[in-house]
């Protein structure tokens, strides 16, 4: 059996000793290189043979950096593995950001090419988030779960609303609603906002936990022990839930994110066909 390297424990960032880094700044710098050696007469613009250079090498990038949402379908091994082609992504996904730049000699209007500019910096600004995201979430969402799959989390919570019931059974006539509502109604996902915020301030689990909290203050000695049961179970449900929610969560983020980015990749790719078409099609 081989034996695993170091790298092969790093993270996308740091894939190969960050090998797409280094590329990319040298990308960048040859392009810059050429950028103040090149004399335009009478401004540096895309229309110029360099700019010509650099914009066909900025297309490319994107088409080729579009191609991510595809390969993340294959799973392979090596240099052109998923962990490898999502550091390169990144970063030549930042280089880009140079090169189109020097593309355009900053030269800016109220036009397809500027819009196709906008678009673009915008994608790579949301990748930036990705980047976090995917960086930070998926290690918080595997500790969230403490090694539980979200179908295992659902599957405990109805045990726990089984279990709420039985523990209800010495309790007082007028206490048996508060529990049957709190096992028969729990409330998971929901809106946007409520997927995002992690929480849910009508959750009738909370509730009734508040409410027993608050009647152990008063209840007589014969419903100490039953009261005592009926949080302690309560308290173990509320607790999953919040982790549960918390996963919740941590999906719906990752979901917006590509729902904003993988969208407008298109409209990128959209307006990049529209300027290329444009320069020649004028020229």
């Amino acid at each position: 059996m081989a034996k695993s390297s170091a790298n092969d424990h790093s993270s996308f960032l740091a894939y190969k000793n960050y090998r797409w880094l280094k590329i990319s700044v040298l990308i960048c710098i040859a392009s810059a290189i050429g950028y103040w050696m090149t004399d335009f007469d009478p401004v540096r613009n895309g229309g110029t043979w360099y700019g010509y250079t650099l914009g066909t090498i900025g297309a490319l990038l994107i088409l080729w950096l579009s191609v991510l949402g595809i390969r993340k379908r294959a799973i392979t091994q090596g240099h052109w593995s998923l962990k490898a082609w999502t550091s390169a992504h990144i970063y030549l996904g930042l280089g880009l950001l140079i090169v189109a730049t020097l593309h355009t000699g900053f030269q800016f209007g109220m036009n397809v090419h500027t819009l196709s500019y906008a678009i673009m910096v915008f994608v790579i600004l949301s990748g930036l988030i990705g980047i976090y995201f995917y960086a930070v979430i998926p290690r918080k969402m595997s500790t969230n779960r403490a090694e539980m799959s979200q179908q295992h989390m659902l599957d405990e919570v109805a045990s726990l609303n089984s279990l709420l019931i039985d523990t209800a059974q010495p309790l007082r006539n007028d206490y048996i609603p508060v529990v049957e509502k709190a096992a028969q109604t729990t409330q998971l996902g929901g809106s946007i906002f409520r997927r995002i915020s992690g929480e849910n301030k009508r959750c009738t689990t909370q509730k009734a936990l508040t409410f027993f909290k608050q009647e152990l203050r008063t209840t007589d000695n014969d419903m100490r022990s039953p009261v005592l049961d009926i949080i302690s179970v309560l308290e173990r449900k509320n607790a999953l839930l919040g982790r549960i929610r918390k996963h919740i969560r941590y999906k719906s983020l990752l979901q917006i994110w590509l729902f904003i980015h993988i969208p407008f990749t298109f409209a990128l790719i959209a307006a990049l066909a529209a300027h290329i078409i444009s320069v020649f099609y004028y020229n």
